[in-house]
């Protein structure tokens, strides 16, 4: 099986977790744990069909000894598959480095009995190894951190979309905003609701499920204040930041959500979701949104967050009190459209 061709270690092009091939040696690199670990276990399962007796072997880069590899990768007196996953990659000690570097120069372009896996995290260290990995043409997965809503949000849907059943997108923003905070708990929810229900998934299934883990984020609060709803905007706010969010994303968020408006609003319903760069329903939700909206009223809203951005981000002294009032001086553009 031929490897999979890339310029860079860091280049877009490249597999996802979801098509790597087996090849000799995959490097995997990026801080997304959740997609790390299915990239890792897809190449094992294809271990499993490759050879169901394989040997499988756990290696710390850092705790590596010189030797090592040509020990593992030496002829099996059983003639069983080896297979190596090199974890930490970033830490690696100088004798990884030499010994996977000797072996890459040797290794061939095909699967025979051995294949490696090789997890780097972020970092510049071990680049000389991954710079060769990567001319040598195997394949390198790149799995970077998932962090944008509207990321977490095709993530979660495509979970349900994967194992067969429906989910509405309401449902899905529900999830997102109760347990979007961390990929894994998203996935552990997306696998509970998968296996314990049945039928359409609506946000009354996740709200009978994560109702009391709805995390007062980005979405619900920014929701609240572009629809005017001072009460709900505060007192999700005031929720958030009790429970240890940080101001930060919270006015990111809320800008997200505005500039959104905004860049529907301009288009003037002649553009289409493809050429706005957005997905369809959000397109029509903007639209929905705007219904409540002057555009005086939604300028005075941008200047209010980017006014809090700027407060957020060092130049206020509170900044709990200036995103709060950001979220006040929303309200209250909406409330006060022509």
């Amino acid at each position: 099986m031929p490897p999979a061709r890339r310029s860079s270690p860091t280049g877009p092009a490249g597999p996802t977790w979801r098509d790597v091939p087996l090849a000799p040696i995959v490097l995997v690199r990026g801080t997304e744990g959740v997609l790390v670990d299915r990239a890792v276990a897809r190449l094992a399962g294809l271990v499993r069909q490759h050879d169901p007796e394989a040997e499988v072997t756990q290696i710390e880069a850092a705790a590596y000894d010189r030797g090592q590899l040509d020990t593992l990768t030496s002829p099996s007196l059983f003639g069983e598959h080896r297979h190596l996953v090199i974890s930490g990659a970033e830490t690696a000690s100088e004798a990884f480095i030499e010994d996977a570097l000797t072996y890459l120069a040797a290794a061939g372009p095909t699967v025979t009995d051995v294949t490696m896996v090789i997890r780097h995290e972020k970092g510049t260290r071990g680049k000389k190894l991954l710079d060769a990995i990567a001319k040598a043409g195997y394949p390198v997965v790149t799995c970077e951190a998932i962090k944008r809503d509207s990321d977490k949000l095709e993530f979660a849907a495509a979970e349900f979309s994967d194992a067969g059943r429906r989910a509405t997108r309401q449902a899905v923003q529900a999830l997102v905003e109760a347990l979007g905070s961390d990929l894994r708990e998203l996935t552990a929810g997306c696998s509970q609701l998968i296996s314990d229900t049945t039928g359409t998934i609506t946000p009354d299934v996740v709200e009978r499920y994560y109702g009391g883990r709805v995390e007062a984020t980005g979405f619900r609060v920014a929701d609240a204040a572009v629809a005017g709803e001072r009460t709900q905007a505060v007192t999700l706010l005031r929720h958030a930041l009790e429970t240890g969010v940080d101001p930060v994303p919270l006015v990111a968020v809320l800008a997200m959500k505005l500039r959104t408006l905004a860049k529907v609003a301009a288009a003037r319903g002649s553009g289409s979701a493809a050429d706005l760069g957005m997905a369809p329903w959000q397109v029509d939700r903007a639209r929905r949104d705007l219904r409540g909206w002057s555009p005086e009223g939604l300028a005075a809203a941008i200047v209010a967050v980017a006014d809090a951005d700027a407060q957020v981000k060092g130049e206020g002294r509170d900044a709990r009190f200036a995103v709060e009032r950001a979220v006040l001086r929303v309200v209250a553009a909406r409330q006060s459209r022509a």
